[in-house]
């Protein structure tokens, strides 16, 4: 999730409404391809998709959606690959059907949710596709759970290390949500659909996952969010990726120094990252051709 940005400012109109007929034709495709499951913890439900029928012959693909975003982020994956791989996406905790929970929990914790979901299921040959938040929450899976991961996507996220970031950007991490709170709710919403989306598809869906919350319900948990980020980074815990893995980047996402922290990312490990033409902040949502052809490619390379 994205709100500020050097555009913002020519972004504040032409939110998409979200019930226009963009959306109309546009199914949530989880409930027809995907079974609806719950996952309980003390502090609340968490609600899954899964494969109705799991093949065990075929990997496990698991879609980890950004911070405010719920499943809906990858509708364009889940009809894709469903029937081609075991298929996984949730609502993380405090996001989308994941509600009521408490804003309480950390990185680590929702790697162990995950962890505990995919016990759950029995799943293995796990390639997690993470998206922004979710991709953080990916490396924190595998620095907690070293060997479980056959495979790794970043889509529009950014490496786990301290190395990475200044300490004024940690320290911006935590002082977020009087910004948010400062803008109208429908500004807000129209900033956070067109700076995270290039297309118009993208960015009514991304405003319409965002008027499922309050304005304060949003605020407090993309506040909590970027807190708990800084929290992981300045952990400085190794999160070494030990298996192949590929970066994903909007040739057009402006969020904060993405662009900047992914180029990093690929001098220091050798690793190129691959730019999403004609995608922002959610290429897989803005561009999913050119997504869904990379994450083929690395499952071909596993097979």
């Amino acid at each position: 999730m994205e709100i500020a940005s050097s555009n913002a400012s020519k972004h504040t109109q032409g939110l998409p409404d979200a019930k226009d007929s963009l959306l109309k034709n546009e199914q949530d495709t989880s409930p027809t391809l995907l079974a609806e499951r719950t996952y309980e913890t003390p502090l609340g439900a968490i609600r899954y998709w899964v494969s109705q029928t799991a093949d065990p012959s075929l990997p496990w693909l698991v879609f980890l959606p950004g911070l405010t975003a719920d499943h809906r982020l990858f509708d364009k994956q889940v009809e894709h690959f469903a029937g081609r791989a075991n298929v996984l996406t949730w609502d993380a905790p405090s996001h989308g059907r994941s509600r009521p929970f408490a804003l309480t929990w950390t990185m680590d914790d929702l790697a162990r949710y995950l962890h505990g979901i995919l016990a759950q299921e029995g799943a293995g040959r796990l390639v997690l596709v993470g998206q922004s938040m979710g991709g953080y929450t990916a490396q924190a899976f595998m620095d907690l759970f070293p060997g479980q991961a056959r495979g790794f996507v970043s889509v529009d996220s950014c490496p786990l290390q301290r190395s990475y970031y200044t300490g004024w950007e940690l320290a911006a991490l935590r002082h977020v949500k009087l910004m948010f709170l400062s803008f109208p709710w429908k500004s807000l919403v129209s900033l956070g659909a067109n700076n995270n989306s290039t297309t118009e598809y993208g960015q009514a869906l991304m405003g319409e996952m965002m008027q499922d919350y309050t304005k304060r319900e949003y605020c407090e948990l993309a506040a909590h969010g970027y807190r708990v980020l800084a929290d992981a980074v300045a952990a400085d815990r190794p999160c070494r990726i030990d298996c192949p893995f590929v970066i994903l980047c909007g040739q057009e996402d402006h969020a904060g120094s993405a662009k900047r922290y992914n180029r990093a990312w690929e001098k220091n490990t050798g690793n190129p990252v691959r730019w999403i033409p004609n995608a922002g902040h959610n290429s897989n949502c803005d561009n999913p051709e050119a997504v869904n052809a990379a994450i083929d490619q690395l499952l071909e390379g596993l097979a």
